[in-house]
């Protein structure tokens, strides 16, 4: 009996011991275990290769500095275009998609690829974070490791919000923040049957990097002055800040991104990419890597460190010099993350949102403190700003809150921390409907939302609703025709009229010929092209259900008709079939419940 032999008949014992919920449960243990050792791996390899190469850039050679980001670029694209050959960036618009899109599957070479790509990109300097690649190994790893053990789509998509949940918790040490961004951020709604493989997910993956990194925070933050209640207005100020430069570095990523987009060759991006990101970190050091070393000084209160090797280090003892430059890194980071990714590095934006939200709060205190009347905590505000910029970003307050929380251990800054949070996020939603991860989604109508009927519709396909048992006619055909060899032979009572080349050119209606077609007279005399009428509207196979549902409000008609771009007739959608697909889809995810 060979391997795979001995795999299927341990499926069916499987399935005849074990239940289903429980199989699931051991499931989410072993996501759990897998998603904490890859984070645990992927911080052990930046760490170990910016240990190498930041030796020497701290005996005075920053010189070299500028330059370590291109190498790892340059050995991160390369990997990908020769090795993986597929296109592994922007790591939580992808989970996404897979779920909205895919059936929560998610490629194999996702559970390694990422891992070796940011820890290059990163280790060498790349202006990004390591965590949206490593949710998204996680999530292929859930979504992996539930199609080795044929598990159908409901499940898939459960453990790719576990494997999510998971990469979360093991790199920031955060389980209920993990459980939260599943929630908030992949938008899976969380049902009785769905909390508890998450959390168990959370909590191993947690446990497990506790077990190997310490019960130490991953920045250590030490509350030196106690928050007052008199400074909740300017804790909401610091939350109507946050929005805008959430709504900034949304924005300004998008209209980035597009531009290198734009460009024909990968080459052209690189160069491009690499010049900006060199640029930059010459003139301004902390752009260099993730960044949170800065938050670790601003979080401790050591901001004149910051200028450190830098251009303007003659400034570091003049107050509005470091808000100088503090604002010239608050606008800079957006390009420098930007570069990094379209250039052919590898990472995320959960670290540059972290990096920009501390610099933010920081600059609003300090700023605020040259007035005699008012005396703000830099530090307690640079922790609030983290949380501020993270939640506008990702339009995930609570995962803003509980993240910082428990990154930090600031937990006596709840209260601001969710004030800050809400206020930041209320902004940008005023401006921006969709977070960063999901605006090109939900553009093109292929985003998942907890808004039920929505989700719904986005799980329905075009193909699955087209009925194509109408019969084609031809514009030249007589009446007599029509009626003996299409009226009299199908059920239906309407006919798409079709060229040679198979191009809708317009419909039949029974209705509208029923007091002509019983009249023998007119049977040579009339010619489908004399009473043929136009189609109220065309379908696109790429049409999205929701922009399909729109149209059929718009133009009332029951049926409509589906064309290919070059306008051939491919069959008809109807509001019935679409009605029935809906409450199939309906019944079967009520009963997940």
């Amino acid at each position: 009996m060979n391997r795979k032999d001995r795999f299927y008949r341990f499926l069916l014992w499987r399935e005849k011991h074990i239940r289903e919920r429980h199989f699931i449960l051991f499931l989410s243990f072993l996501v759990g275990i897998g998603t904490a050792l890859v984070a645990i791996l992927l911080k052990q390899l930046i760490h170990y290769i910016q240990g190498w190469l930041v030796t020497d850039s701290q005996e005075g050679m920053n010189g070299w500095l500028p330059l370590y980001p291109v190498v790892g670029i340059l050995l991160s694209g390369l990997f990908v275009h020769y090795l993986v050959r597929d296109d592994i960036s922007h790591g939580v618009t992808k989970i996404l998609y897979a779920l909205s899109q895919r059936k929560s599957r998610i490629k194999p070479h996702n559970m390694w690829s990422s891992l070796v790509a940011s820890s290059v990109t990163i280790g060498f300097g790349g202006s990004v974070g390591a965590e949206a690649p490593i949710v998204l190994t996680g999530a292929a790893i859930g979504s992996n490791l539930g199609r080795l053990f044929r598990m159908e789509q409901k499940t898939l998509m459960l453990l790719v919000g576990c494997g999510a949940a998971g990469a979360i918790a093991g790199i920031f040490k955060a389980p209920i923040a993990g459980l939260v961004f599943v929630i908030e951020v992949l938008m899976l709604d969380l049902t009785m049957s769905s909390v508890l493989p998450l959390l168990i997910s959370s909590v191993t993956a947690a446990t497990m990097s506790y077990i190997f990194t310490g019960t130490d925070a991953i920045f250590k933050f030490s509350q030196t002055e106690a928050f007052e209640i008199g400074r909740i207005p300017y804790v909401l100020l610091l939350g109507i800040f946050c929005g805008l430069v959430s709504l900034y570095f949304t924005r300004a990523m998008n209209r980035i991104e597009n531009t290198y987009r734009k460009l024909p060759r990968q080459r052209q991006k690189f160069l491009l990419g690499v010049t900006t990101l060199s640029v930059l970190i010459f003139l301004f050091p902390p752009l260099y890597g993730e960044g949170y070393n800065t938050i670790e000084s601003l979080l401790d209160g050591q901001y004149i460190f910051l200028m450190n090797g830098s251009l303007f280090r003659s400034l570091s003892g003049n107050g509005w010099g470091i808000i100088l430059f503090t604002g010239l890194i608050l606008l800079t980071k957006v390009f420098a993350s930007s570069a990094t990714n379209a250039a052919g590095g590898c990472g995320g934006i959960f670290a540059p949102s972290l990096y920009l939200g501390c610099i933010a709060g920081f600059m609003f205190a300090h700023v605020s403190n040259y007035f005699d009347f008012m005396h703000l905590p830099e530090k307690n505000f640079a922790l609030m700003g983290m949380a501020g910029v993270m939640s506008g970003v990702m339009h995930a307050p609570l995962t803003g809150v509980f993240l910082i929380a428990e990154l930090t251990g600031g937990y006596d800054l709840f209260l601001p921390l969710m004030i800050v949070s809400m206020t930041s996020c209320m902004m940008i939603i005023a401006f921006e409907p969709h977070s960063i991860y999901s605006m090109r989604l939900a553009k093109k109508g292929k985003l998942l939302t907890h808004h039920k009927d929505k989700a719904i519709l986005t799980l329905l396909k075009i193909n699955s609703v087209i009925e194509t048992d109408f019969l084609p006619v031809r514009p030249e055909m007589t009446l007599g025709e029509i009626v003996r060899e299409a009226i009299a032979c199908s059920p239906r009572s309407l006919f798409p009229v079709v060229d040679r080349n198979n191009v809708l050119l317009g419909l039949v209606l029974v209705d509208n010929i029923r007091n002509i077609m019983f009249r023998p007279e007119l049977y040579g005399r009339l010619k489908v092209s004399k009473f043929m009428v136009s189609a109220p509207a065309k379908l696109q196979p790429d049409m999205s259900m929701e922009k399909i549902m729109q149209i059929f409000d718009d133009t009332k008609a029951w049926n409509l008709p589906v064309v290919d771009p070059a306008g051939r007739y491919m069959g008809f959608v109807s509001r019935s079939k679409v009605f029935t697909a809906y409450r199939e889809v309906l019944i079967d995810t009520l009963s997940e419940e």
